[in-house]
C-alpha cells in the first residue's frame, strides 16, 4: 500500500476545484433563490424548497435585505438538471478566478488542525512507514512496500517532465525499471541507497529555485525511511510548483476562451433560470434613475437621451456605484457575485484612502508652507495614521476615537518636526483647531470627507473610461500623496470591470437597451 499522502499522476488545473479561492475570498450575501423540485409522490416529498448555493442565483434570506424584484412563475427543476447546473457554475466560477485573480495559486488543502480526518491521516501514515521500517530491517531485508513507493516516485517524477527532456525521461526510465529492480530486491543485490540518491538527484535538476535548499536538506538524510518521507514531501510541492507554472504560462492564452466559457455557462444557467437577472436589471435601472436624476435642470426641453445616458457612460457609473454598495441590506447583481468579495475590498482601500487623504489634507493646509517641502514627513504621517485606521471597518473600530488619536499624534510629530527644522513652535490654538478638523471628520457631510470622497470616485470613473480608450488620467488635487495607493486600486478596479464587460456585454447591451428605449405607452 502507497502512502495515503502521495498523489498519483500529473499535476493538472481540474484538480483545484478543492482548494478554490486560495486566497480565502468567500462570496458574502444575504441573496437566495427558491427552488421547487418534483418530489417522489409520497406525501412529505412531492415539493421542497431548497436553498441553490450557486454564486449566480440566490434570493434574500430575510425581507429586511428589500426590494423584491417581480415573482416569476414556478419553474420546475430536476434533481439532475440542479447538480449539472451546480458542476457548471462551479467550472465557471473556477475559470473566472484563474482570469480576474493574478495571485491565484494551487495550493495543497490541509484537513483542520485537530480534525478526525487530520488526526485519521496521522495514524494511516505512522503506520504505513512504521511498516515500512520493520520490513527494511527483516534479514534478508523486504522490499515489497519500498518498490510500490518507487514505482510511485517514478510516476511523480515522469509527470513532471516537459516535453523537451526526452534525455531525462530515458533515464528515469532506465534507472527505475521496476522489473528489473524486482529481480534485484529477489536475488539480495538491490542497492535501496543508491536508488534514493538518484532521485534526490533528479529532483534536484526538476525543481524549480524556490526548492535547492529542499534537496539540499535531502541529501543530507542517510535514514532510508525519513528519507522517503522527506522525498515524498518535496516531490509534492514540486507538483505544485509545475501546476502553477503552467497556470502562468497559459494565462495570457486564457482570456478569449474564459471569455466564452463563462458567457456560455451563464447563458446555459439563465436558461435553467429565466429570473437569474433580476438584481442586475434593478442595478442598471436603479443607475440610470440615479443618473436622470442628476440630470434635472428644471427645463422641460432636456433630451430624453442626454450624453451621461449612454449605454457606456451608464455602464461605468453602474460599476462605481459598487464601491458605495450596501452589502448588508442590497442584493447584489448576479453577473457580479462571483467578485462580490472583491469589490468589497476595493470599496474598502477606498474608504481607507479618503479617510487617509482628508487628514492630510487638512494637516497640510491647516499647518501650512512651514511643513510643505520636509523630506519624509508625509511617509511618517501616513504610516501613523494607516496604523490607526487599519481596522477601520471592524465592528470594533470607533472612528471618533481613531480619529481623537490621530488628532494627539499629527499635533506631536508637527511640533517635533517644526522644532527640528527651526521654525516656530506649534501653539496650543493651532493645535486645537487642527485637532477639531481632524475629529469633525467622522461626520458624513464634512466638506474635507465629502470632497476627498468625490475625487477618488472621479479618478477611478476616468481610470475606467481611460482603460477603454488608453489615455493618461490625471490624479485630482489632494490625492498626490497617495497616487502610488490610487493607481493599485485604478488598476485593479479597471481590470476586474472589463474582464465582466467582455463576458456579460450580450446580456447588458439587452438590459440597457430596454431601460433606455423610451416608453411608447401614452
Amino acid at each position: 500500500m502507497s502512502p495515503p499522502f502521495v498523489h498519483n499522476g500529473p499535476p493538472t488545473i481540474l484538480k483545484t476545484n478543492s482548494i478554490l479561492g486560495a486566497n480565502g475570498h468567500k462570496t458574502q450575501t444575504c441573496q437566495r433563490r427558491q427552488i421547487t423540485r418534483r418530489g417522489g409522490g409520497d406525501d412529505e416529498g412531492s415539493n421542497e424548497e431548497r436553498t441553490e448555493e450557486t454564486p449566480r442565483n440566490r434570493e434574500r434570506e430575510n425581507t429586511a435585505c428589500g426590494q423584491t424584484p417581480p415573482a416569476s412563475a414556478v419553474k420546475f427543476v430536476s434533481v439532475e438538471q440542479l447538480m449539472h447546473t451546480a458542476k457548471g457554475v462551479s467550472n465557471m466560477t473556477l475559470a473566472h478566478e484563474i482570469m480576474v485573480n493574478q495571485a491565484f495559486q494551487v495550493k495543497p488543502a490541509a484537513p483542520p488542525e485537530g480534525s478526525l480526518e487530520q488526526r485519521l491521516k496521522e495514524v494511516m501514515h505512522k503506520a504505513f512507514w512504521d511498516t515500512l521500517e520493520e520490513q527494511l530491517k527483516e534479514d534478508p531485508p523486504s522490499y515489497k512496500h519500498a518498490i510500490k513507493l518507487l514505482a510511485e516516485i517514478k510516476e511523480i517524477l515522469l509527470s513532471l517532465f516537459l516535453p523537451n527532456h526526452g534525455r531525462l525521461r530515458a533515464r528515469i526510465e532506465e534507472v527505475l525499471d521496476l522489473p528489473l529492480i524486482q529481480q534485484q530486491a529477489e536475488n539480495g543485490a538491490l542497492d535501496i541507497s543508491k536508488l534514493s540518491q538518484f532521485v534526490t538527484g533528479m529532483m534536484g535538476s526538476l525543481c524549480a529555485p524556490c526548492r535547492d535548499e529542499d534537496i539540499n536538506k535531502l541529501k543530507e538524510i542517510t535514514d532510508i525511511v525519513p528519507l522517503f518521507k522527506a522525498i515524498f514531501s518535496v516531490l509534492d510541492m514540486m507538483k505544485y510548483d509545475m501546476a502553477n507554472f503552467a497556470l502562468s504560462s497559459i494565462r495570457p492564452h486564457l482570456m478569449q476562451q474564459s471569455v466564452e466559457y463563462e458567457r456560455g455557462k451563464f447563458q446555459e444557467f439563465l436558461e435553467k433560470q429565466p429570473n437569474a437577472l433580476d438584481y442586475t436589471e434593478k442595478w442598471l435601472e436603479d443607475t440610470v434613475k440615479h443618473l436622470r436624476e442628476a440630470e434635472q435642470d428644471g427645463s422641460s426641453a432636456a433630451s430624453s437621451n442626454p450624453p451621461s445616458l449612454l449605454p457606456v457612460n451608464v455602464h461605468n457609473q453602474a460599476y462605481l456605484r459598487l464601491l458605495r454598495w450596501d452589502h448588508a441590506s442590497d442584493a447584489f447583481p448576479e453577473t457580479v457575485l462571483m467578485d462580490q468579495a472583491r469589490f468589497q475590498e476595493m470599496q474598502q482601500k477606498a474608504d481607507q484612502l479618503v479617510l487617509l487623504s482628508s487628514v492630510l489634507l487638512i494637516v497640510y493646509t491647516t499647518t501650512g508652507e512651514a511643513i510643505s517641502g520636509l523630506p519624509g514627513l508625509m511617509e511618517i504621517l501616513k504610516t501613523a495614521i494607516n496604523v490607526m485606521i487599519a481596522d477601520m471597518h471592524k465592528p470594533s473600530f470607533s472612528a471618533e476615537e481613531a480619529l481623537a488619536t490621530i488628532g494627539e499624534k499629527m499635533c506631536v510629530e508637527l511640533s517635533q518636526c517644526l522644532s527640528q527644522h527651526g521654525y516656530s513652535p506649534f501653539s496650543a490654538d493651532r493645535k486645537s483647531i487642527l485637532k477639531g478638523q481632524i475629529s469633525a471628520i467622522v461626520q458624513p457631510d464634512n466638506t474635507v470627507r465629502k470632497l476627498m470622497e468625490s475625487r477618488v470616485q472621479t479618478y477611478l470613473l476616468a481610470s475606467l473610461e481611460s482603460s477603454q480608450q488608453k489615455t493618461p488620467v490625471h490624479l485630482p488635487g489632494g490625492l498626490a500623496p497617495v497616487s502610488k495607493e490610487m493607481k493599485e486600486l485604478a488598476v485593479q478596479f479597471s481590470c476586474l470591470v472589463n474582464f465582466n464587460k467582455l463576458v456579460f456585454s450580450p446580456f447588458y447591451q439587452k438590459i440597457l437597451a430596454n431601460i433606455l428605449t423610451p416608453s411608447t405607452e401614452t
